[in-house]
């Protein structure tokens, strides 16, 4: 596809400046097993926070937080989680709640891989995006993540700059602070970026249709689709975790990064099926 696509003259030939490629985070680029890396950050900011609030012990979702029951706030559905979310950072800045973020991730660890989060990226995809750029394209990430929390890291981990990173955010306040300009973070989510809203932020924010998208769950259906069914040369592809021993194997039953829609119109699409186990030498770093 790059080849054909970076080809002057040839048929399938993309102009520099439409080479935009678009990768879904978790469960993508990095681990999102046994549970998003996000909301192993929240629920240790809640904890960190729970002496200023003394309700939260008796009162849910944090009850379950606090406990650190994964499960049990997961069956609240995803207003818990972002009930939690917006707990662990309101009155914040941003700046603020990305120094927290990098604070987090130098003492942070796996729980099966005893190794920071950080490091838990997966290699074949840094050589993609290694390969991608060198060959002129722009790679951006369109995840459900919270997007300062990736902006955090992102570039460090990825060579992705912030101003390429898309994801779920919560609504913000100009203030002025002992004469200095700041973002306050509020009490309430802005957008939910998963689903139809990739494709959606991806119309509004980067304002180009990509032509190389990647995902691994039904959550970046719509973003493969408004990638891939259009004129022109195009390339989708999905991460399968299909490795138990290295890594984790999961797809239509798992709660986290389940694929089954977007994994049943793979073929149809054309899209290309990663398969972990067979396919990567090498997991990560």
């Amino acid at each position: 596809f790059v080849k054909r696509a970076t080809a002057e003259g040839g048929p399938d030939f993309i102009p520099l400046e439409k080479r935009v490629a678009t990768f879904d985070n978790d469960g993508t680029l990095w681990v999102e097993q046994p549970v998003y890396t996000e909301a192993v950050f929240t629920f240790d900011r809640v904890k960190a926070l729970a002496p200023r609030h003394p309700e939260w012990v008796e009162t849910e979702p944090y009850k379950s937080a606090l406990a650190g029951d994964y499960d049990a706030v997961a069956r609240q559905g995803d207003a818990a989680f972002q009930t939690l979310a917006m707990a662990a950072s309101t009155g914040m800045t941003n700046a603020e709640f990305e120094q927290s973020v990098v604070q987090w991730l130098e003492t942070a660890r796996h729980p099966r891989f005893d190794r920071p989060y950080t490091s838990l990226v997966y290699q074949t995809m840094l050589e993609l995006l290694a390969y991608l750029r060198d060959n002129g394209f722009k790679t951006f990430i369109v995840s459900g993540g919270g997007v300062e929390f990736m902006r955090a890291w992102a570039e460090k981990a990825y060579g992705i700059p912030p101003e390429q990173v898309l994801g779920s955010t919560v609504a913000v306040s100009f203030e002025m602070r002992d004469g200095t300009p700041v973002l306050r973070r509020l009490d309430k989510a802005a957008t939910m970026d998963v689903g139809p809203v990739k494709a959606e932020s991806i119309g509004t924010i980067i304002g180009r249709r990509p032509v190389f998208a990647a995902g691994n769950s039904d959550g970046d259906l719509e973003m493969l689709q408004w990638t891939t069914m259009a004129k022109g040369p195009r390339f989708g592809m999905l991460v399968h975790h299909t490795d138990a021993a290295r890594e984790w194997d999961y797809d239509r039953d798992s709660a986290i990064g389940r694929l089954g829609r977007a994994l049943d119109q793979a073929p149809e699409r054309g899209w290309l099926v990663v398969d972990m186990k067979r396919d990567w030498r090498t997991i990560f770093p």
